[in-house]
């Protein structure tokens, strides 16, 4: 018998999905995190599961793990001490930046103060110019003279950033060469062009610099994370997912650590494209709300967006990473009332602790999980299938409080408190659909997380969405997600040439550099011929602009007949996004990148069995709107039997989530046991 395991670490509780070969099982969990140790809680959990359901860790797999560790860290500036090395004349580039401001309107927000302190930025004579030819060469000797002043400053790790490393990086290598010869082997020394050799200086400092301060904290959290699983006596290697979605080694996850910096969303993605593509509904807009966040993204024909920029705790990385975006509305954030005397729901978060006032571990503030609690969305009594009390009575405490603040009724701030989180969903889902040209009409809503179903339907109504689907595990997906991934790792390098005829010797000669980097990754990673995938791209724009469009390729092979297919391509995808192309003007070639994914044994998707109609197990009253609380049945999801047909209202609890059916709108139940809600022509805007 084989298992697999996937895990995901959110900011309330640690879920966990195993898949045994043994009958095709699959096995789901979930348990409060430990946000001081999050290792502990998933040791803890994986134990309870090997003892609960009688497992032989001996034949444990594969063990897939998303983290929010390095993007806490950052947050909280619980980082390594890091020093810059760069070209003379560059050590203000960090605080410099792009001199564009966070918020246009916002005269007094600022960008977070460097990861470096100016102290910790020194220059060495070095400069090579944008072709490769050497304008000042690499000062060696001042190089080995920095290492016993950094050795004085007790810095954790170096970062070498040069001018034009990307494209030549061995000047940097060399410095980075004479400081691990002349520094302690603590000390971690790691270049630019390692982590990303991407062009655009500032970008690429910024990601080499934030990857080299979350060096020691991942590094730390995984090394106790592994002894901790090899103590339960699994004896394999843990995959980290990544933030493009896929998974890599703890090796690469050392080195490379800000590549997991977004991981738990992305694994997110990945299980609902993954559940979507099967069961049928390829265009969808996912909405996976949990404890602390609710991050959105959108897919079309089952393939997520991938973006290659993204800011992290306000600091710019350029890696390739998944689109999604993240507000802070989730079912432990806290409602407040704000300066303005107006109502607001987050970003500030409960979590895990003190979180919720209902949970009765000290939490008095009310939440949005207080307030499902007291309009009866949520079971008033317990949740995780009873593992989890539930005291509704300071649930209402915590609402009245609030509503005698505000001057309106307890019914009405609880009401108040879901429209508001739900607005903020809302809000989140129309920056990457109606701001970029998408109508959400014409995508399904594919929803996820703890508090997912719960606000489905006023989300799907206000953006006139007519189909919502809840996946099996909707709580879970994120775990699984990471459970079903496959390994993937981007390679990069700028060309930055006309594309004509003669760009193709050198994209030739760049695309054979990056299939021998890619066949020493495969071979690295021991993944075997049939498993292999590579996926080629090429990144084009208009000279003068200041962003460019990716295009994909079969293979990378070029000359002046694939060039012009290109440009002409391009002019038709820039027409796409513009509304404009100039087919006269001439187009750069700027990027080939290549993504190498190595594919993983995975378990198949299970269908439902067949069964008799499930029937109510119980009845509570619900408040929908205004102060109407309806009488509503109450299902258990696993009775559910494919092609059941459940009217709203209803409530459909299972051990990860509750789904709210409203009045007038219908359930049914498809055979891979997703939940289809339809509403109702007159109910969607």
């Amino acid at each position: 018998m084989s298992i697999h395991i996937g895990v995901d670490v959110g900011g309330t509780f640690t879920d966990f999905t195993v898949s045994t070969s043994a009958g095709n099982r699959l096995i789901l969990h979930k348990t409060p995190s430990t946000p001081a140790a999050p290792e502990q809680a998933i040791t803890d959990g994986i134990r309870e599961i090997f003892e609960r359901w009688h497992l032989d860790p001996r034949h444990v797999t594969r063990l897939s793990h998303g983290t929010t560790v390095g993007t806490n860290a950052l947050i909280q500036r619980r980082i390594g001490r890091v020093a810059l090395v760069t070209s003379e004349g560059f050590r203000d580039l960090l605080e410099i930046g792009r001199q564009t401001r966070p918020m246009v309107y916002n005269i007094h927000k600022d960008h977070p103060k460097p990861l470096v302190p100016r102290h910790l930025r020194y220059e060495v004579p070095q400069r090579r110019r944008a072709d490769g030819r050497v304008h000042v060469p690499l000062d060696e000797a001042k190089v080995r003279a920095l290492a016993a002043v950094l050795v004085a400053e007790a810095v954790d790790c170096v970062v070498v950033c040069f001018l034009h490393s990307y494209a030549f990086p061995e000047d940097e290598g060399r410095a980075a060469e004479i400081l691990r010869d002349n520094l302690p082997a603590s000390v971690a020394v790691i270049t630019s062009s390692s982590v990303y050799p991407e062009f655009r200086e500032y970008e690429r400092f910024s990601t080499a610099v934030v990857n080299g301060a979350l060096l020691t904290v991942v590094g730390s959290y995984l090394d106790r994370l592994t002894a901790g699983v090899a103590a339960l006596g699994i004896d394999t290697d843990v995959k980290i997912s990544q933030s493009s979605g896929g998974l890599m080694s703890v090796a690469m996850a050392r080195r490379l650590p800000i590549r997991a910096s977004l991981s738990g969303p992305a694994a997110g993605v990945q299980g609902a494209a993954h559940r979507a593509a099967i069961s049928g509904w390829p265009n969808i807009i996912t909405l996976d709300a949990g404890g602390t966040s609710a991050d959105v993204s959108l897919l079309r024909d089952a393939a997520p967006v991938e973006v290659n920029e993204r800011d992290l705790a306000g600091f710019p990385i350029r890696l390739p990473a998944l689109d999604v975006n993240a507000v802070g509305a989730g079912g432990g954030s806290i409602a407040r009332i704000d300066r303005d005397g107006l109502l607001k729901v987050g970003p500030q978060s409960a979590g895990a602790n003190p979180g919720p006032a209902c949970y009765d571990l000290g939490g008095r503030q009310a939440t949005v999980t207080d307030a499902n609690v007291y309009v009866g969305r949520l079971n008033g009594e317990a949740l995780l299938d009873g593992r989890m009390p539930i005291r509704r009575d300071l649930a209402v405490a915590a609402i009245g409080e609030l509503a005698s603040d505000l001057g309106i009724s307890p019914d009405e701030t609880a009401l108040g408190i879901v429209r508001v989180a739900c607005a903020t969903m809302v809000k989140a889902i129309r920056s990457i659909t109606v701001e970029r040209g998408q109508k959400p009409s014409d995508f399904s809503l594919f929803v996820y997380g703890g508090a997912g179903p719960l606000h489905a339907i006023e989300v799907a109504r206000d953006l006139g969405i007519a189909t919502i689907v809840v996946p099996p595990n909707p709580g879970i997906l994120c775990a699984e997600g990471a459970m079903n991934s496959a390994l993937t790792a981007d390679f990069v390098k700028t060309i930055l040439a006309p594309l004509d005829g003669a760009v193709s010797r050198i994209a030739a000669e760049v695309a054979s550099q990056l299939s021998t980097a890619v066949h020493g990754w495969f071979e690295n990673e021991k993944i075997p011929e049939p498993g292999r995938k590579l996926t080629w791209s090429v990144e084009l724009r208009y000279v003068g602009q200041n962003y460019e469009l990716s295009l994909p390729i079969e293979v990378a092979v070029f000359d002046a007949k694939v060039c012009r297919i290109l440009a002409r391509r391009f002019h038709e995808l820039h027409d796409s996004y513009y509304g404009f192309a100039s087919p006269d003007e001439p187009v750069q070639f700027v990027n080939l990148k290549v993504k190498a994914t190595g594919r993983l044994e995975t378990p198949d998707l299970p269908l439902v069995a067949g069964s008799a109609a499930g029937s109510p197990i119980a009845s509570r009253d619900v408040l929908f709107l205004g102060d109407d609380w309806q009488a509503t049945p109450v299902y258990r999801r696993t009775d559910l039997a494919p092609g059941q047909e459940i009217p709203g209202p209803a409530l459909i609890e299972q051990m990860d989530t509750t789904s709210v059916v409203y009045p007038g709108d219908r359930c049914t139940i498809d055979r891979w046991g997703n939940l289809i809600l339809r509403l109702e022509p007159e109910t969607v805007s």
